[in-house]
């Protein structure tokens, strides 16, 4: 039935109710009106006006569940769907929406897809380059001022060996953006070397004390899958030391029903949902990448917890 059809056949049955009380209840109207008369007829107004706005709440409630999930849809958070109340034009009308929110969640998966392994790919040409070129450079000019300090005396002797030092932090630093660019140790020694020196450089720079609990017998991943691991921990651990005013952090990569759950959890101030900004958007837009979900649980004074689960793929037989 259409929904002009329900609202129509809705005020009908309350209007027809009350002629029908009107013909066959013996009910008079007096001129001019007595008090029973009128205290009848206003309640059956008000009884009236009550069921036929319940009626009508009931056969609209529908678009008002609908109207609240288009203002509150988030395409970071999929599976967002209304059921369907059955057949008619509001049935038709979720059922369309449901199917609309399919087809953007898949675009927004895709496209994101393609952003994202774009951005890894700039970052690798970025590191590469980094490494064979100004890595390589700063090192000829430490050979260069080893062997001028050698040949100086005095205080020319110190200002070079000044330079010499400012030169290998320069490197050093270069050396830890390249790792951060693109972690060679996750391509060469795995997921768990990875997050190991990842968690040893963060808390050496930042002085925060980080625990790491790693399962040792942790399924193969896709190289994808470990890269979004191994970037949201980055992240999170980014706002920790940002934004979070913590001082312990502990980092867990467990696995459980045929998923692997990664968790970085701090004791900092905490964040309000309302206020994610672009790197924990940026996480979300990774979940999506590899279909796993992400979980963030925070509240003022009481820490940050950020969990990404990411399911195992099944073994081809």
């Amino acid at each position: 039935m259409s929904l002009f059809w329900r609202i129509f056949g809705l005020n009908a049955v309350v209007l027809g109710t009350a002629t029908a009380l009107l013909l066959w209840a013996p009910v008079t109207v007096s001129v001019p009106v007595l008090l029973t008369e009128a205290v009848i007829l206003v309640g059956g107004l008000a009884v009236m006006l009550v069921a036929n706005g319940a009626l009508l709440r009931w056969g609209l409630s529908p678009l008002d569940r609908l109207t609240k999930l288009m203002t509150t849809v988030d395409l970071l958070r999929p599976g967002q769907r209304l059921p369907v109340p059955g057949g008619g034009e509001v049935a038709e009308l979720i059922r369309t929406f449901n199917a609309m929110l399919d087809r953007l969640e898949h675009e927004r998966a895709t496209s994101s897809a393609r952003v994202l392994l774009a951005q890894e790919a700039e970052r690798r040409r970025i590191a590469q380059e980094l490494h064979d070129e100004v890595g390589q450079s700063m090192t000829a000019i430490l050979l260069v001022l080893g062997r001028a300090a050698d040949e100086a005396g005095g205080p020319l002797r110190d200002e070079l060996h000044q330079a010499q030092e400012i030169t290998r932090e320069s490197l050093d630093e270069v050396r830890r953006l390249v790792r951060r660019l693109r972690p060679g140790v996750l391509d060469d020694l795995g997921l768990i070397s990875a997050l190991t020196s990842l968690t040893h450089d963060f808390a050496t720079h930042t002085g925060l004390h980080v625990r790491r609990r790693f399962d040792p017998d942790l399924p193969a991943l896709e190289p994808e899958t470990e890269l979004v691991l191994y970037r949201v921990a980055q992240e999170g651990l980014t706002n920790a030391a940002r934004h979070a005013d913590a001082e312990r952090v502990e980092v867990s990569l467990r696995r459980a029903d045929g998923a692997v759950v990664l968790t970085i959890e701090d004791d900092g101030r905490g964040i309000e949902a309302a206020r994610e900004g672009a790197g924990i958007r940026g996480m979300r837009e990774r979940a999506l990448l590899i279909g796993a979900a992400l979980d963030i649980t925070s509240a003022p004074g009481a820490g940050t917890r950020i969990r990404l689960t990411t399911p195992v793929p099944r073994k081809q037989p």
